[in-house]
């Protein structure tokens, strides 16, 4: 999986388990975490002038927002609290976290709907709806955090199993009540918890991987386009899968021409590669700095009557390499992880995105076309297409921007969290 190589959007699970994955024996929370639905919500109080935010449609409430009336000290992590501002106004119902800079997520705005089950049942039934809407095979991002109302949640679905991802010690607190609405909901064959994201670390969770009921076998199958995969769970990356890139995926396929030759970089398992074969090209590279990766790449190209060339490398390693045999493609594809993980960490990460389109310009053929993404939400879309325009300068070559895309819409952004929308894509004729 994308290693360190500049080749990884997430760390591997620590703990790597035998398939199938079944259930554990039922155990309690963390001893720490509060039992949220059993304790009536106390207040927590904002400093003047620190609602506007909030009022305008963010969930979130920072640890030096909160007045010193309502101290965070006097709440268990997990806890539920009633959020007022500072004259006393209602703002809603949130789960708290005393310890972490995100001190408080907000799930329901009506004074009257408390965060219970209902809640939970009601907005898991609301993100159902949207994606039986959207896709007809049950392969998709099920639940995506705030955007679905459901803070600190992610829920994929692979067929009849679930993959989730718990990132808050508020979502943790209710984790069992989440797998009683999921169960009675859904009624999967499994649910299998993946909560190996660095985003734990930042609330004091431990990373885990455990199934939470039924059983999960390895690897993971997705269907995508009238394609199938087969995608690791254990080893794999995220929840296993890339479903945000799924609709841009399917735009490739504008763009190709027969006999085209690809190359697909940090190409985790092949979805880039096996879809650009399956829609004509006539070869496809597929780089990756893991072995056990590519590995599913073949796997994948065999099980869809395509074949792909593997090479197992570095991302900039791999570009430097090709341009200097003088290999040529008509598409490059840049799919790489996620080099800002911090604001602090912009002007380092923009030039190694920067470095890698400057790279890639120099083994595309003439009027070839680059697709040049990045899951940075830090880097904006603007500083992306900025990038790409500066890598074609240096390479003196002409840039044209044909379509931008963005993540597919199982993955919907909130008007008033701009963290939720953080994929971008630019698919690029490049002249000269």
């Amino acid at each position: 999986m994308r290693g360190r190589q500049h080749t990884a959007r997430r760390d591997a699970v620590t703990c790597i388990l035998p398939p199938p994955f079944s259930s554990p024996p039922a155990r309690p929370l963390t001893d720490t975490l509060a039992d949220p639905l059993h304790a009536p919500p106390a207040t927590l109080r904002l400093k003047r002038g620190e609602e506007r935010r909030i009022v305008a449609g963010h969930p979130w409430v920072f640890s030096n927002e909160v007045a010193d009336e309502t101290p965070l000290r006097a709440f268990a992590p997990g806890a539920h609290a009633r959020v007022e501002s500072h004259r006393g106004q209602f703002l809603g119902h949130a789960y708290v976290n005393p310890h972490a800079l995100i001190c408080a997520r907000i799930m329901s705005r009506d004074p009257g709907r408390p965060i219970d089950a209902s809640l939970i049942e009601a907005r898991l039934r609301s993100a159902l709806r949207l994606r039986e809407r959207l896709y007809r095979e049950p392969y998709y991002r099920l639940v995506f955090g705030e955007s679905d109302g459901l803070p600190g949640l992610v829920l994929d679905r692979f067929g009849d199993v679930l993959v989730g991802q718990i990132a808050t010690v508020g979502m943790e607190a209710l984790r069992g009540t989440l797998e009683a609405v999921v169960r009675e909901q859904l009624a999967p064959a499994g649910l299998f918890w993946k909560n190996d994201s660095g985003a734990r670390a930042l609330e004091a969770l431990p990373r885990t991987a455990e199934a939470a009921f039924g059983t999960v076998a390895e690897p993971l199958t997705v269907r995508e386009a009238g394609l199938t995969f087969a995608t690791p769970l254990a080893t794999g990356q995220k929840t296993g899968w890339f479903y945000d890139q799924c609709a841009n995926r399917a735009r490739l396929a504008r763009y190709l021409v027969p006999g085209a030759r690809v190359l697909d970089v940090c190409g985790y398992v092949g979805a880039w590669s096996v879809t650009a074969l399956a829609a004509g090209a006539s070869t496809a590279v597929c780089v990756d700095a893991s072995e056990h990766a590519l590995a599913f790449v073949e796997r994948n190209a065999e099980a869809n009557g395509v074949s792909v060339q593997t090479l197992r490398a570095d991302a900039f390693d791999a570009l430097t390499a090709l341009r200097e045999r003088g290999e040529r493609f008509d598409i490059v594809v840049l799919d790489p992880p996620a080099f800002i993980k911090r604001k602090k960490d912009l002007p380092r990460g923009q030039a190694a995105y920067r470095k890698l389109n400057q790279l890639a310009l120099g083994v595309l053929a003439e009027e070839g076309l680059l697709v040049s993404c990045s899951c940075s939400y830090h880097l904006t879309e603007a500083a992306l297409l900025e990038t790409v325009q500066a890598a074609a300068r240096h390479s003196g070559r002409e840039a044209q921007i044909l379509e931008a895309g963005g993540q597919s819409p199982d993955h919907p952004i909130h008007p008033a969290i701009p963290e939720t929308r953080y994929l971008k894509a630019f698919f690029c004729r490049i002249d000269g």
